[in-house]
């Protein structure tokens, strides 16, 4: 039987910026936006604050994009600031690339594994979903989903009592599958 594990986003990531104000490095973004316009072009950013001294800093969406160049139902979103509009902004790649940002995911996310009760078999078949592209190792996701340490849930990686076709070292973002034969 094919369990079935969900890693899903608790709240947003933090932001890794330098803070120009005090040095810190992490950015709590608030899901608020600011949208500028200059005649005909327009400027929005996503705005964080400084989880030390609670500094703005501005994320850089779009600079000098021509009105007729930005969806309208974007625009509404940002006026409403949309949580779900800051949430996939943080994800997407070209965001974080052009403002020189990585995501800290640490307490941010949680794991549903749908109960306990496929803790007490021999041979457990687990599909993991993530709900957002959250940077987890395997490694610790098993641990805390079969009630395990770290160490030893590493030590059945190998072993090869936990087997993929997914590499289980490193971090994964993306859906996988393993068996844990005990």
């Amino acid at each position: 039987m094919l369990n079935n594990w969900f890693v899903m986003p608790t709240c947003l990531p933090l932001v890794i910026r330098r803070c120009h104000s005090c040095a810190s490095e992490r950015f709590r973004p608030n899901g608020k936006f600011r949208v500028n316009a200059n005649h005909k072009l327009l400027d929005a950013w996503l705005l964080a604050l400084c989880a030390a001294c609670g500094a703005t800093t501005k994320l850089t969406v779009f600079e000098r994009s021509h009105v007729r160049s930005v969806r309208p139902q974007l625009l509404d979103r940002m006026h409403a600031n949309d949580p779900l509009l800051a949430a996939e902004l943080l994800q997407d790649a070209a965001v974080r690339h052009r403002n020189h940002v990585a995501l800290d995911w640490r307490g941010a996310w949680r794991l549903d594994t749908g109960g306990t009760d496929h803790l007490d078999r021999e041979v457990i078949d687990v599909a993991v979903r993530f709900g957002a592209r959250i940077p987890v190792s395997p490694a610790a996701l098993i641990a805390e989903g079969c009630g395990l340490s770290r160490g030893e849930a590493e030590r059945l990686i190998a072993a090869g009592k936990i087997v993929s076709a997914a590499r289980l070292s490193g971090k994964l973002s993306g859906d996988f599958t393993f068996t844990l034969k005990r």
